[in-house]
């Protein structure tokens, strides 16, 4: 079939001639309208329900919202994970759903659980859904400066002008505000005055929310004209709340807010904010994109939308980037542009040099470009995105496209040189469908197989999944339409340009020193073939010892070009505090002269994507470009030197990169290299435990920072009722309750309309009246008689310690230990820590503690390899075998994947890398490499060993022996082409410095050191074997 598609091909030229322009133009289109990223959207299908249980402290959110709808979504179809985050005021469950399903049809099985789950919440607590997108989604981060306009200005501008124009831009989801002062009304009692007027908290509470109001009185008829009628009486302004009339008293004389209150502009409570370049704080804003959207896509739309609104801001206003993942893609690509130009060049070049025939070159040249079009315009179809790994996968794939050309060219060199000498005057044409035929179709088996066995790639699942798929479908449509062009456009090519003299291959200088060197080692090797098979399985032997010292990690990391560091201090810091520590931070970051600028933010942003506490700092560096930074300065000697300078007391580090530290805080809850959870009942208990596993964990060496949680290290005021005194003056719990939540802790009662702008309105006592316990105690309480009693008669106030936050996982209480790695390997160092948890450490019955962070991916990825790796070789064998017809034969071409390890295992660890998904990756595409090795070898011998049979000279060993040689040593230059072009489509990788460049070297590494040692195996070892398997039954 194969050789009849080369046949028509051929024949019918023309077409596929014209097939090809088609393709090249429809190929060209597609490179203009890929959408383009840095990486594959490796985020989780998740979807967050945010609940706000205001001035509530965490221990009473959790009891009242965060379990009850933790124990509900457990029951949610495909959920994974569902977690749930118990902070001050404020509830976040985040439901992890199985790969593969669609976030829509999540966010509405969610949305059926929650309307039966929120019949068990509070009177007044609304939960809602969170935006549909990730942590991975903030993908623009930039700040509000304006000179001379206060914090509260700056925000008031983010948030009711900015925040809604970019809201407006298609794809994304939200825009989260952080940091400065909201505008509050604050109206600030006076409980003495209270009491004088006879008034009482809920009064004042209950005349704000009557006074301020628009009302309509239908329409009026006047004069043939119709007049809506308007009752004007929302609150504008300080004096409008200071004149509402609470009531008249028995003399007729108002009594009005103003009266027992002072009415100020204040801030409202903050859980949240940001500093910028270490100058004091900033107003920012983060842009969130819809889960599924292209990035760059959004972030240029965000662009061209600040520029439109730009004449819209106030005089000295400007907005101002502070975190651009675009430019991480377009360095990205850049590099991986780079690289696919250099490959095709240096591939271009060997095929030149060997064939010196510039005309035969074209074939290869030609149909390289046209073959990686085909992959874009598959791409295009299945909407993926061209990024590091999709385009890496056109890149490892580069040098073993033309392979085919490569074999198929020189063939035809072999039948046009043979034809000349015998004077024929075959036509042209048949001399290259007959060249082309007798290759073609064990070629196309070849590179199907290469393009065969890097499919249980596919059945990777989760992040590593979504990862390296892109790369697994482009290099296997990069292969798939080599395969395809080798058998219809190679031939047609190789009749148009393979024309003219043909140098003979013996007169060829580069031939001639390849036999030259080639030819007395395979007669040493048919000498001494059974010491030649000895001495491979003996270097085999040895690759022990280098496996034996490869670490392990789950994935290199990606080198965003963007730094993020995330401190953490101990529970229960203010908010002054943690301003302060966090300016000190920015500040000293910006000292470096690499660093281009700083924006720091503590606590959380106003989205629910960002549940963090103020006790956790994140803080975004942006680098200058590396020809700026001072001689020999590296990233992470970046990274050691402001981890020293940024030792400050109390202050635990953990270095990281955005993107990644999303990913990681999405899909596990961890955003250190390595996390250890620890699960129980109590948390007092659970912290004790945790304690001992940080403890335990910072001995172990590599440990650059380990910091437990302090799950009860929060301060905790207690207002504990005491029910009998509260009896006896006939009040109820709810009406002290009443008191403690609105006039010590202040609530937000109603919300001015200031045209397009709202603000609340806040009553609680004046500060001076409750800044310490003695004062709180003299809170008035007012009885049902009238008289008001003071707080501490029928209440116990007592400072405790208790939880700063709580989470749970499952429905089951967690603490976690965050482990920052520096210096070893991810799973060297997870053994190690294991072992010192478990003699140092004990766990009481009912507490476990459970390995998480990139360790638990490791676990996972390992887990599938150990099935994908059979797999792969049995494919490749059962595609050999359909091929040749023959175990023994097949038997031969894998043995070149065992003896490719050695290259690939000492490479790996001269060069100093992990083991990781990248490395295993890299394996299995060298694989069928492998095979594709041995293929072209075993067709060179076969046709060697074939001729003389039929020819009826294999009669003895001699025969066998001159037979190998005609097979090997006058065959050297189509098999060092193929080795030598798949390395060279390889080196520009592994030279690579820029965006990217970690990732694909760890896949590139294996590929480059096994093709080394598997072109020996086959230029040496393997010729040596089928020596042994047909010369068994010769005589000598």
């Amino acid at each position: 079939m194969l050789k009849k598609i080369i046949e028509i091909s051929v024949k019918h030229r023309l077409l596929v001639l014209l097939f090809t322009v088609f393709i090249t133009g429809w190929g060209i289109w597609t490179i203009y309208k890929t959408p383009i990223d840095a990486i594959p959207d490796l985020s989780d299908v998740q979807v967050i329900i945010f609940t706000e249980y205001p001035g509530q402290a965490p221990q009473v959110v959790e009891d009242q919202v965060t379990y009850p709808l933790t124990t509900a979504m457990l029951a949610v179809p495909k959920a994974k994970v569902v977690r749930g985050y118990s902070f001050f005021g404020v509830s976040f469950v985040y439901i992890i759903f199985e790969d593969g399903t669609d976030i829509y049809w999540a966010r509405s099985r969610v949305l059926e659980y929650l309307n039966f789950a929120a019949n068990k919440l509070p009177s007044g607590v609304s939960p809602s859904l969170g935006p549909d997108a990730t942590g991975v989604g903030w993908v623009y981060e930039y700040a509000l400066e304006g000179k001379g306009y206060s914090l509260a200005e700056l925000r008031s501008i983010q948030d009711w002008f900015v925040r809604y124009q970019l809201t407006s831009v298609p794809g994304v989801s939200e825009v989260a505000s952080i940091g400065g002062f909201v505008k509050q009304y604050q109206v600030n009692i006076d409980p003495n005055r209270l009491v004088t007027h006879d008034v009482t908290i809920d009064d004042v509470v209950k005349a704000l929310r009557m006074g301020n109001r628009d009302t309509g009185g239908r329409v009026l008829e006047m004069a043939e004209r119709e007049y809506m009628v308007r009752g004007l009486g929302y609150i504008k302004s300080i004096p409008d709340i200071e004149n509402i009339v609470l009531k008249v008293d028995r003399t007729g004389t108002p009594v009005r807010i103003r009266d027992v209150a002072r009415v100020e502009i204040g801030p409202d409570e903050r859980r949240g904010l940001a500093e910028l370049d270490g100058e004091g704080e900033a107003v920012g804003g983060i842009v969130v994109m819809r889960f599924g959207e292209n990035a760059l896509t959004v972030i240029n739309g965000v662009k061209a939308k600040l520029d439109e609104i730009k004449a819209g801001l106030p005089p000295g206003v400007s907005v101002r980037p502070v975190y651009d993942r675009s430019e991480l893609i377009y360095r990205a690509i850049e590099t991986l542009k780079e690289k696919l130009i250099e490959e095709s060049i240096l591939v271009s070049i060997v095929c030149i040099i060997f064939l010196l025939h510039f005309r035969s070159s074209l074939v290869a040249i030609i149909m390289l470009p046209i073959g990686i079009l085909v992959s874009f315009i598959v791409m295009y179809s299945m909407g993926i995105n061209a990024n590091i790994m999709s385009l890496g996968g056109i890149a490892i794939a580069i040098g073993a496209m033309i392979d085919g050309a490569i074999i198929m060219v020189e063939n035809c060199h072999k039948h046009l040189e043979r034809e000349s000498g015998n004077g024929s005057n075959k036509p042209h044409w048949d001399i290259v469908t007959q060249a082309a035929k007798e290759v073609g179709p064990a070629l196309f088996f070849s590179l199907l197989i290469i393009t065969v066995s890097f499919m249980p790639i596919f059945t990777l699942e989760a992040q590593e999944g979504r990862l390296f798929k892109p790369l697994a479908y482009t290099k296997t449509f990069a292969m798939a339409a080599a395969a395809i062009l080798s058998i219809t456009l190679v031939p047609v090519l190789m009749g148009i340009f393979i024309r003219g003299k043909i140098r003979p291959e013996e007169h060829n200088p580069i031939t001639r020193s390849l036999i030259w060197v080639y030819r007395p080692a395979i007669e040493k090797v048919l000498k001494y073939r059974k010491a030649t098979i000895f001495a491979a399985i003996g270097a085999l032997a040895l690759t022990a010892f280098p496996i034996a010292r490869i670490g392990s990690e789950f994935m290199p990391a990606l080198n965003e070009g963007t730094l993020l560091y995330m401190p953490v201090t101990l529970p229960g810091v203010s908010v002054t505090k943690a301003a302060e520590i966090l300016q000190t931070q920015d500040k000293i970051i910006k000292s470096f002269p690499e660093v281009e600028s700083v924006f720091g933010k503590a606590g959380r942003a106003l989205t629910a994507t960002d549940p963090a506490p103020f006790e956790m700092f994140e803080t975004v560096i942006n680098l200058k470009p590396m020809d700026e930074w001072r001689p020999g300065m590296t990233t992470d000697k970046l990274i050691e030197e402001m981890d020293s300078a940024l030792d400050l007391p109390g202050i635990t580090n953990a270095w990281t990169m955005p993107i990644k530290a999303r990913i990681d805080m999405l899909s596990t809850g961890i955003r250190t290299p390595v996390g250890i959870k620890v699960f129980g009942k109590d948390l007092n208990e659970l912290e004790k435990v945790a304690l001992d596993v940080e403890s335990a964990v910072k001995k172990v060496p590599g440990t650059s920072s380990a910091y437990a949680e302090r799950i009860v290290g929060g301060y905790y005021l207690d207002i504990d009722i005491k029910r009998e005194e509260a009896a006896r003056y006939g009040l109820r719990i709810e009406d002290i309750q009443d008191v403690v939540m609105s006039a010590i802790g202040g609530e937000n009662v109603t919300t001015t309309v200031e045209g397009l702008e709202r603000y609340p309105v806040n009553v609680r006592y004046k500060r001076e009246l409750r800044d310490n316990v003695d004062k709180l105690g003299r809170v008035l309480v007012p009885t049902m008689s009238g008289d008001h009693i003071p707080l501490y008669q029928v209440a116990d106030l007592k400072i405790k310690m208790g939880p700063p936050g709580i989470r749970t996982e499952d429905a089951l209480l967690t603490t976690w230990i965050f482990v920052d790695v520096r210096g070893r390997d991810i799973g060297g160092y997870v053994k190690e820590a294991k072992a010192a948890v478990a003699d140092n450490v004990k766990f009481p019955p009912g507490y476990y503690v459970s390995w998480s962070g990139q360790y638990e991916y490791m676990q996972r990825a390992y887990s599938k390899l150990k099935v994908i790796i059979p797999l792969t070789l049995l494919i490749i064998f059962l595609l050999l075998y359909f091929n040749f017809k023959s175990l023994t034969e097949c038997l031969i071409i894998l043995l070149a994947i065992p003896f490719s390890l050695i290259g690939a295992a000492w490479l790996i660890y001269l060069l100093g890398y992990n083991l990781s998904i990248g490395v295993a990756v890299g394996f299995i595409a060298l694989a069928g490499l492998d095979a594709e090795m041995g293929i072209v070898m075993l067709i060179y011998l076969n046709q060697a060993y074939n001729q003389r049979k039929e020819a009826g000279r294999m009669n003895n060993w001699a025969d066998l022996h001159e037979a190998i040689i005609d097979g090997t040593v006058l065959r050297v230059r189509p098999k060092l082409m193929t080795v030598t072009a798949i390395i060279a489509g390889l080196l520009p990788i592994m030279w690579s410095t820029g965006t990217g460049a970690d990732v694909m070297k760890k896949i590139a590494a294996p590929m480059v050191g096994g093709m080394f040692t598997s072109g020996l195996l086959e230029l040496l070892v393997l010729p040596a074997i089928y020596a042994v398997w047909k010369g068994r039954n010769l005589p000598r």
